[in-house]
């Protein structure tokens, strides 16, 4: 199970042996966008295990090849909305647990000069309030494109079980998100030192999306 953080109170810990030995890995330079990508995703699925454990679940009655039985099935819709082009490297890892989990988008980039995020694409299912949402992001630097993609969910489409699912996160991020969304816990697989001057997160792994996808 994550750790919650004594500092950051919205924000819980994987500790687990098998995700920080794949950290470990994945913050390494020379690993390749090919295996950068498998790792982030496998990650993503660990977490996800972990994190579905407070989904509500129906009892239902399924026949087998013997006779009926009694079973739990989720009991509302699972939106996964990464947050482009970055969150798309979480989503497949994701979906390898939840296969039947829907896919919305949320577009936005960071101004590189302002540090403050510009949007650009929004599109989630009608109906993305009736369930619990999973907002993917690998990096929670200042907070900002993650912040805006919340406001979205809360204030657009009203939805009030928000999650944020990221890998590495900085201090102060955590501490935007617990300012501007109380209410949503940040689960990451490890909270960083800090931000640098040109804002990214230290240690950190560099850019992610450009990792992911071979872009450097």
């Amino acid at each position: 199970m994550p750790k919650q953080s004594s500092e950051h109170p919205n924000v819980w810990v994987f500790d687990h042996p098998v995700i920080q030995d794949k950290l470990t890995r994945i913050r390494q330079k020379n690993t390749q966008h090919t295996d950068f990508r498998r790792l982030l995703n496998e990650i993503a699925g660990l977490m996800c295990f972990q994190l579905s454990r407070d989904f509500q679940t129906m009892d239902v009655e399924v026949e087998t090849p013997l006779e009926v039985a009694k079973g739990k099935r989720l009991a509302e819709p699972v939106t996964l909305v990464p947050v482009l082009r970055a969150g798309v490297g979480m989503t497949d890892g994701i979906l390898q647990m939840i296969p039947e989990a829907r896919v919305g988008h949320i577009g936005v980039y960071r101004n590189e000069e302002t540090k403050e995020p510009v949007p650009y694409y929004s599109k989630v299912p009608a109906d993305i309030a009736d369930g619990p949402v999973l907002l993917i992001d690998p990096m929670l630097a200042t907070g900002g494109s993650a912040s805006y993609a919340a406001n979205i969910l809360f204030n657009e489409h009203g939805c009030t079980n928000v999650q944020m699912v990221c890998l590495v996160a900085a201090p102060e991020g955590a501490a935007r998100l617990r300012e501007d969304h109380p209410s949503m816990k940040v689960y990451t697989v490890s909270l960083d030192q800090c931000l640098n001057k040109h804002g990214y997160i230290v240690p950190g792994l560099g850019d992610a999306g450009d990792r992911i996808f071979g872009t450097l």
